[in-house]
């Protein structure tokens, strides 16, 4: 068996065994950035003369999963995960855990790095980063975790609800109501299950993510007691905010219990009697008796409050209703709003209601419009979960937006409060009234709305506003992280950047032929052609190699095509053998990057010289993007295996920079001809 700390491994050389690694890739919703981490690590392994089998823990379940026998033979194992991964199987091996976007972009630096990782020790919840890498923090990891499961519960609930209530329901004094015992009714109960779930599974899986199993049941149970309000005093549960604090602190009590030391007779029932009881029994005495009443208190003084503004300006009582009502979306602050207007209906006062029931199908609505209007920003998952929520809203389901809140807070819930703000306002300047305790168009539909154009109006406003305010803060948060880059959702699609560098440290760590360092160019400089204007990628791209519309429409004909029209320079010495080596490169997973972006290459002397095509296609070719676009800007590149490990990483790095400003791509799509297409691509630098 190869040691995990030993050098015997040391694969690539001849004569030598070769290195044997380990992966492990996962995103919090397992779609794109999992399976598109596992290629590049396979793919650089490959490259690098390494064995390496790569579990991805996708949307879908584990597939590829590591056996073990794969474990025992493993000499390093890589975790490039944005969510919790058990990590118990590998204790005694290296472990080397960083964020997901590592295995994308830095997959040969994880393969050098990996060698000297920490070896993993004790349970996987207590372990370390296993090497200072950009991991995602424990507290993220969690977060996300609880976010991934509690989603089909939202889902499932809210949808089963607005189907029951759409079918079956009609307006009453009480709100928009199912009549109990018919069919509809029992499908709305279904759905209010999952919502009445959906909670305690947020907490349940937060908790599981910092503490393991035993953090499960306080963590589920604390976020059923943050939720029922009753167990405290107060007219309505802490909600969602509620639900993520009890969440850490039940993960992190039972952190904290693990550490304390007891004979070894009770450590066998620790973790399925002791540390859940005791856990459990804290957490939940501590919210009722500690966090609870506050909440309550806040409550009652919240109602007290609003009842003495209800004769100041209908603008600014409207918007901060708004904001109450889009703050937590059925928490403590919602419900005091709603159950405020709800109680000025009996005495005749509609003005209020109208305000909370304009301002209540907001954050569904909005946050559904966010991922409609920039596709790109979001990942498969969230524009289904957008999608569904675009429905809820429209039957005043606010808790449709929950998924997006508990995944981004500092984001979406100030630009949901926004949105919020806006249509109570106006609903309030325009003396909307709501004769029913209930909000969303469903209620205008209904004819329970007096000024139901207003009422419509406001809703509009406020949607638009949320969603373009949350676009606005995704996108500006990507720029900051991407140094100023334009991002238009693409950033995690793009090939991996320039790794200077990084090649001298794999072969002295890994094996011969791996200790070329990326070269890339000097900042700002191009190289100058003979014509003064500065040359496209070295002049490895030129107009000779530019084509503004491809006749090909499937993608083992536009590879076709692109060779043929590279062997023009004379750098081509076998055309069918570039096509095929560019074929079984696609056979090894796509190179369709999204965006409607493809970069087929292929590293073989078929070819003479680096050289590098460029072609359009208006309709788009099927090219198995993880996103599903279509590609419509095909670059092609070409390098000999001598320039593999130089060339060929320096033009995807230069590439990928560049292709990531959404700008630069719709003026490469709109050029009119070749000569405007080598402007645009002279500013690729």
């Amino acid at each position: 068996m190869t040691s995990p700390a030993g050098p015997s491994g040391s694969g690539g050389a001849s004569g030598q065994e070769r290195v044997k690694l380990l992966a492990v890739t996962a995103c919090p919703t397992g779609i794109a950035h999992t399976y598109m981490a596992a290629e590049k690590l396979q793919q650089a392994a490959e490259r690098l003369g390494i064995d390496m089998k790569v579990e991805t823990q996708g949307s879908i379940g584990a597939e590829n999963v590591l056996t073990d026998n794969d474990v025992r033979q493993a000499d390093g194992i890589i975790i490039a995960a944005d969510k919790e991964v058990d990590r118990e199987r590998f204790i005694g091996k290296r472990v080397l855990s960083v964020g997901v976007a590592d295995g994308i972009h830095k997959p040969e630096e994880l393969i050098a790095r990996v060698r000297t990782a920490p070896v993993q020790e004790g349970t996987a919840a207590a372990a370390g980063s296993g090497g200072g890498g950009k991991e995602r923090s424990l507290a993220y990891k969690a977060l996300m975790n609880g976010v991934s499961y509690m989603i089909p519960f939202v889902v499932v609930g809210g949808l089963l609800i607005a189907i029951a209530l759409a079918l079956g329901g009609h307006a009453t004094e009480t709100g928009y109501a199912v009549t109990p015992g018919t069919f509809w009714d029992h499908i709305f109960q279904i759905g209010a299950l999952g919502f009445t779930l959906m909670i305690p599974i947020l907490s349940g899986y937060i908790a599981y993510a910092i503490g393991d199993r035993p953090a499960l049941v306080p963590g589920m149970i604390g976020g059923f007691i943050a939720n029922t309000g009753s167990l405290y005093d107060s007219k309505a549960g802490a909600g969602f905010i509620g639900a993520i604090v009890t969440g850490f602190l039940a993960g992190f009590l039972v952190l904290w219990i693990k550490k304390v030391k007891v004979p070894k007779v009770v450590q066998p029932i620790m973790p399925i009697i002791v540390i859940p009881i005791i856990a459990t029994t804290a957490l939940g005495l501590f919210f009722i008796y500690v966090i609870g009443k506050p909440i309550s208190w806040i409550f009652e003084n919240l109602t007290s409050w609003l009842s003495g503004m209800t004769g100041t300006s209908a603008i600014l009582l409207g918007a901060l209703l708004g904001l109450m009502i889009a703050f937590d979306m059925g928490g403590p602050v919602n419900k005091t709003a709603f159950l405020f207007g709800t109680g000025l209906i009996a005495s005749g006062n509609y003005a209020v209601m109208g305000m909370c029931a304009a301002a209540i199908p907001v954050m569904p609505l909005g946050q559904g419009l966010a991922t409609v209007l920039r596709r790109k920003l979001y990942s498969d998952q969230e524009r289904d979960t957008g999608m569904a929520a675009l429905f809820m809203g429209m039957f005043g389901i606010s808790e449709g937006a929950i998924p997006f809140a508990a995944a981004r807070p500092a984001i979406v819930i100030p630009a949901n409060m926004l949105g919020g703000a806006v249509a109570g306002a106006i609903a309030g300047v325009a003396g909307v009234g709501d004769h029913v305790p209930h909000g969303g168009p469903v209620v205008a539909a209904l004819g329970a709305i007096s000024g139901w154009v207003w009422f419509l109006i406001a809703i509009a406003a406020g949607t638009v506003v949320t969603a373009l305010t949350t676009n606005a803060l995704i996108e500006l948060k990507a720029r900051k992280q991407n140094g100023g880059a334009a991002v238009s959702g693409g950033a995690a699609l793009a090939p991996e950047p320039a790794l200077a560098g990084v090649g001298a440290g794999i072969g002295a760590g890994i094996g011969a032929g791996a200790g070329t360092a990326v070269r890339t160019a000097p900042a700002g400089v191009a190289p100058a052609a003979a014509d003064g204007k500065a040359e496209v990628l070295s002049g490895y791209l030129t107009e000779q190699t530019v084509k503004t519309e491809l006749a090909a429409d499937g993608k083992e004909a536009a590879i076709r095509e692109m060779a043929a029209m590279l062997a023009t320079t004379g750098n081509v010495r076998d055309t069918e053998e570039l096509v095929r080596v560019a074929l079984a490169r696609e056979a090894q997973g796509t190179t369709g990057l999204g965006e409607s972006i493809a970069i087929p290459h292929a590293k073989t002397d078929a070819v003479s010289r680096p050289t590098v095509g460029f072609a359009r296609s208006t309709e788009g070719i099927e090219w198995g993007a993880l996103d599903g676009t279509k590609a419509q800007l095909v670059f092609m590149i070409s390098v000999p295996e001598a320039a593999a490990g130089d060339e060929h990483l320096r033009i995807l790095a230069l590439l990928s920079r560049k292709l990531m400003d959404a700008d630069f791509r719709a003026r490469l799509q709109s050029a009119p001809d070749e000569a405007a297409i080598l402007d645009v691509l002279r500013e690729i630098r």
